[in-house]
């Protein structure tokens, strides 16, 4: 309610419709009754038909009402996770994998709609009904009420002892589904990798166990939910039982009237019936509430370090005077007990200077990459970026999306015109194989450009960096890894067409990419351990003591 205001006025509603309910149960009785039992005129046939549309009625529109209302709330809290992960540094702070998450938010949100359209609805009538008919019953027949208000708690009480092991098993059961989706999706996202190691099978297996013990856990939920039905079914059978056989054999030894034995026993199991609704209604919502719970606990997590964030974050300015980037004693890790990626770097770059950061794998040069792109927040430490442009950053693997080459090359200026979109695949060295394409680059491409070769969807990314709002810092993450001499070449020479007179971080192994840099720094276990610089660039400032040599 405290998320989705519209929650309360469909609890609202739900408690309005229920007590109307209420009413209409005990009208269609007392005409039912006299009906039957001849106190009532034959022409009431048609207010007793009035009364049942009016219920129908009721009900199709509380059905419709709450399913707008679901609608909502799915809608409200997915953009709430979409905008919290889309956060500077949250996917680094998430626990969750990507997979899960999209999972969750899927169909693990889709659970809501047992919810909100069957849980909370029946919970209003069950609050509202079982008490209207009990006053009716006591002015009725009070031997009657007692019997009904002695059993009714039964039902309850038996559901919350079924209902304590629903929400272990049902917690297990999201579980079981979110790390299935998550899994699977890692698994396809990693495929050309997993070939190329023959891993495919073993992961096949891995998927097969965890379907395994996804399908058991259903199964597991099942047979609870179903066991709960007949414990409730049972309670509520032996329940009536107690209430009709005394009635009947009050009605033939001559002590009870047969309008008042009618009443009575059209509405013992009106109040019995919500309760078993409610009941039944619980173990088809408790899977949507497990992933709501989920969903705020993620939500919850965020605004924590959103807070802990506004507290320590890194200090960026936009003063021209300050040195191009600068990182005073920076900490990072991707996990809080985790260890640091990033272990108290000191590094400083003048303006205009181009660095190569090189280091064996895991020694934090791309999370270094992701730092300056504001998507990975430090724990200790200050980041300081003279200019408030966003970096450009070309990745080692980058991603075309479907649509023309064009389109992807326009991807970070969207109204380039045709001439600039020319000019940046040329300075990118991009047109030798576009002008080979069916329609050049206006040539469609699948999701993720796999028609291209490696280098040539590098080159359409660096023509997209071409193309891009001017910026003064520019990102490479090792753009040349796993291309052939004659493509290393045209990359190598994009990228000093793109370098010119920007400051530029460049994670790189091979010589060639190396030789376009001023200075080489080589991390070790998140920490400078060699500064070498390569030329002597004329912007070349003195470094503040301190700095990483």
């Amino acid at each position: 309610m405290r998320s989705a205001p519209i929650v309360l006025r469909h609890l609202s509603l739900c408690l309005a419709a229920a007590a109307l309910a209420g009413l209409l149960v005990l009208v269609q009785a007392e005409l039912l009754a006299g009906l039957l039992s001849g106190r009532h005129a034959e022409a009431v046939w048609a207010v007793l038909a009035g009364v049942v549309a009016v219920r129908a009625a009721l009900g199709w529109g509380q059905s419709a009402a709450a399913a707008r209302t679901a609608s909502a709330v799915k809608t409200g809290l997915r953009a709430r996770l979409a905008a919290r992960l889309a956060r500077p540094g949250a996917a680094a702070r998430s626990e969750e994998r990507s997979g899960e998450l999209v999972a969750l938010s899927g169909r693990g949100l889709d659970a809501l709609d047992a919810y909100l359209t069957g849980y909370l609805p029946a919970a209003a009538v069950a609050a509202v009904v079982p008490l209207a008919v009990l006053i009716r019953l006591a002015g009725a027949d009070w031997t009657s009420a007692l019997v009904v208000l002695v059993t009714l708690p039964l039902i309850p009480l038996f559901g919350a002892l079924v209902g304590m092991h629903t929400k272990a098993t049902t917690e297990r059961q999201l579980r079981e589904m979110t790390r299935l989706g998550g899994h699977f999706l890692d698994v396809v996202r990693g495929l050309p990798t997993l070939r190329a190691f023959g891993r495919v099978r073993h992961q096949a297996e891995v998927i097969g166990r965890m379907a395994d013990g996804h399908r058991t856990a259903t199964m597991r939920a099942l047979r609870v939910a179903f066991l709960s039905s007949l414990v409730l079914e049972l309670a509520a059978s032996l329940s009536l039982a107690l209430v009709a056989v005394p009635v009947g054999l009050r009605l033939m030894s001559g002590t009870l009237d047969l309008s008042t034995a009618l009443l009575v026993l059209l509405l013992a199991p009106e109040a019995y019936l919500p309760l078993r609704r409610l009941g039944a209604q619980f173990h088809a919502a408790m899977e949507g509430v497990t992933a709501a719970d989920a969903v705020f606990e993620v939500l919850d997590r965020e605004d924590e370090d959103g807070a802990g964030t506004a507290k320590g974050a890194p200090e960026r300015t936009t003063d021209g005077a300050a040195p191009a980037v600068s990182l005073l004693g920076v900490t990072v890790r991707h996990h809080a007990d985790g260890p640091a990626v990033l272990d108290g770097l000191d590094l400083e770059i003048a303006p205009g200077e181009r660095v190569a950061l090189v280091g064996e794998s895991g020694a934090g040069k791309s999370t270094l990459l992701r730092l300056l792109m504001g998507f990975v927040t430090p724990e200790r430490g200050t980041v300081r970026l003279a200019g408030g442009e966003r970096p450009l950053y070309v990745p080692q693997r980058p991603h075309l999306f479907a649509g023309t080459v064009a389109d992807n090359v326009r991807l970070g200026a969207p109204d380039a015109s045709e001439a600039e979109v020319r000019a940046a695949v040329h300075a990118a060295q991009a047109e030798e194989f576009l002008d080979r394409l069916p329609e050049g680059h206006r040539t469609r491409l699948g999701e993720g450009g796999t028609e291209l070769s490696a280098g040539q969807r590098q080159r359409v990314a660096l023509a997209r960096a071409f193309c891009a709002a001017p910026a003064g810092l520019v990102l490479l993450d090792e753009p040349t890894a796993r291309l052939d001499a004659g493509t290393e070449r045209a990359v190598v020479a994009a990228a000093r067409a793109l370098t010119a007179g920007r400051t530029a971080v460049i994670v790189a192994h091979r010589p060639a990419m190396i030789a376009l840099a001023d200075r080489v720094i080589r991390l070790h276990e998140g920490r400078v351990v060699s500064d070498t610089r390569t030329t002597a660039a004329p912007h070349e400032r003195p470094r503040p003591a301190g700095a990483a040599r």
